[in-house]
């Protein structure tokens, strides 16, 4: 998740062609970048925006950067509404949106999707399950949080079925085409090899504090849950953007699935890593 900040920013373009300036993260707030990506330019888009905690935190540089809205709730979803509405501008017509939310605001920024996009391009409530986190004493615990996914066109959108794992298939029975099945009262019940579909519930772990993968930045995701996020929505040779970059996770995903990327971060800090993750990818 990223925050946001009065600190200045990089120097933009005029224009930004995807043609010329993909597989780059630029510091600025995505306002700003979106202003000058033409239409339809690019392919995915996955935003993890603030969360509206109306919590603050200094950076590693010193700048301030945090989740507080002086208007509270109508500040932020002004906020967010005033970038959401060029995003669907600069989405392909096979194009998805993926916004990374959790129970304060998700509800409200549903309703915000669906004047944008039309209820008509709705795909999926993403719920990321795991199970890290304290006990609740006044309500139950809350371990997840929710993914948004419209598409461009519904219809028209890249889309991949994905699988979970694979099934055990000892113990089962095959056909003459080396097929696994189990045999019921109404006949042969196939099993496909590649395991079940994945679902609109995804159980992927929170990362560790001391975990491998963590980069030290706060609210950084699993690379898992945005490879499936990419991996499910676009091709090879596509371009998927993170306006509220972070540390750079899903620019991580793009470029290991052999994506064009481009993102954006207004703390400074948040983009020197993602910039550093991204080139010891090669």
């Amino acid at each position: 998740m990223a925050a946001r900040s009065t600190r200045s920013s990089d120097p933009l373009p005029e224009r930004v062609e995807i043609s010329r300036h993909a597989n780059a993260v630029f510091r600025c707030d995505c306002a700003d970048l979106l202003g000058r990506v033409g239409d339809e330019a690019i392919d995915l888009i996955y935003i993890d925006p603030p969360f509206c905690t109306q919590a603050r935190r200094n950076g590693a540089s010193g700048a301030n950067y945090g989740d507080s809205w002086r208007d509270g709730l109508d500040g932020y979803l002004e906020f967010l509404e005033a970038r959401l509405r060029p995003m669907h501008r600069v989405l392909s017509r096979r194009g998805s949106l993926f916004v990374h939310l959790d129970y304060r605001t998700v509800h409200y920024v549903k309703v915000m999707l669906d004047r944008i996009f039309g209820p008509e391009n709705f795909m999926n409530e993403i719920i990321w399950s795991y199970r890290t986190g304290g006990v609740a004493k006044q309500w139950f615990g809350r371990k997840h949080q929710t993914v948004l996914a419209y598409a461009k066109r519904l219809g028209e959108h890249t889309f991949h079925q994905l699988r979970e794992g694979e099934y055990r298939t000892d113990g089962m029975n095959y056909d003459e085409e080396g097929r696994p099945y189990k045999m019921t009262k109404k006949g042969r019940l196939y099993f496909d090899r590649r395991g079940p579909a994945v679902t609109d519930v995804w159980e992927i772990p929170f990362l560790s504090t001391v975990g491998r993968e963590r980069e030290g930045y706060p609210d950084q995701k699993p690379l898992k849950l945005l490879e499936r996020i990419v991996g499910c929505c676009s091709n090879e040779g596509d371009v998927v953007a993170d306006f509220f970059c972070g540390s750079g996770t899903a620019l991580v995903a793009a470029k290991r699935l052999k994506r064009r990327w481009v993102g954006c971060d207004v703390n400074p800090d948040a983009v020197v890593l993602a910039r550093k993750r991204l080139a010891r990818e090669g």
